[in-house]
């Protein structure tokens, strides 16, 4: 019984096991991808990783990323800029609607 039910309009969020599992890969390598900064699960109370749908995804585009040759610092760079290139296209839609 969990002491803080979630809320009804709250995303599931699984375990680190299911989450390895999901994104086809070991639970070492998703506590390495965090302590690179790759992905930032939300933690409970008690520190437990807990993923979302999105930190799969991101798992997912990271082993992808390996797959291709990529390693851990070059990956953080490809995160950035998509990150960066997902915030200058919103910021220019917002200008474009606001004219």
């Amino acid at each position: 019984m969990s002491l803080h039910p979630p809320k009804p309009d709250a995303p599931e969020l699984i375990g680190i096991t299911a989450a390895a599992a999901e994104a086809g890969t070991g639970v070492q390598n998703l506590r390495a991808y965090e302590s690179h900064g790759l992905l930032t699960p939300e933690r409970t109370d008690g520190g437990t990783r807990r993923y979302s749908a999105e930190d799969v995804a991101t798992l997912r585009h990271i082993t992808g990323l390996l797959a291709d040759g990529l390693n851990l610092a070059g990956i953080a760079m490809v995160l950035d800029l998509e990150a960066e290139v997902t915030r200058l296209r919103a910021n220019l839609a917002r200008r474009r609607g606001s004219r």
